[in-house]
């Protein structure tokens, strides 16, 4: 069963990674920097189901869904790298929280930590980009470091109370969704 195992692991990872692109697609954005990402969603699910490094994997496949879709702003390949394939698999550390998680009688409370946790790891990495990269963007006067942190931080802050209650209710409503268990 081993084998078969992980084969059904990547699926799942992949099929939650497909998730987190199509809710993506979702129109989240305020302006052209503020947003958002309700991908969070799926892949805080799957991160929680499987774990850290299960979590990574699906932030990272999220990352990668986004070349065949067109859904890349290309600056630099550094940029890309940071923005795409960093990033999006940082939101994975939501896993950090899965044992937590399981072991709590209150779901609520490791549900959230795990949503924000996640969240904030991936905008970390879209700060450092913003300051690098996108700083030219900054309004006149403003550091483009101060910029990154205001317009990333808000959609961190935006895209973890949302994920957070949306997690929460479908919690309520389809625990299962969350259940370790491959296939019974």
């Amino acid at each position: 069963m081993g084998k078969n195992k992980n084969v059904l692991l990547l699926v799942e990872a992949a099929i939650f990674a497909a998730i987190a692109v199509v809710l993506s697609l979702l129109p989240t954005n305020f302006g052209a920097s503020l947003s958002i990402s309700l991908g969070m969603v799926p892949l805080t699910i799957l991160s929680l189901k499987r774990g850290f490094k299960w979590g990574l994997f699906c932030g990272f496949l999220w990352g990668l869904l986004h070349f065949p879709l067109g859904n890349v702003y290309f600056l630099s390949v550094s940029q890309v790298l940071i923005e795409y394939l960093l990033a999006f698999a940082f939101g994975g550390f939501a896993g950090l929280m899965s044992e937590r998680f399981y072991q709590s009688e209150n779901k609520a409370w490791p549900l959230i930590l795990a949503t924000f946790i996640g969240t904030f790891a991936r905008f970390f990495w879209h700060f450092v980009a913003g300051y690098i990269y996108w700083g030219s963007y900054a309004p006149e006067g403003m550091s483009p470091l101060v910029f990154s942190f205001i317009m990333n931080g808000a959609s961190a802050l935006l895209t973890s109370f949302a994920s957070a209650i949306i997690l929460i209710l479908v919690y309520q409503a389809a625990p299962r969704l969350f259940d370790r268990k491959l296939y019974r």
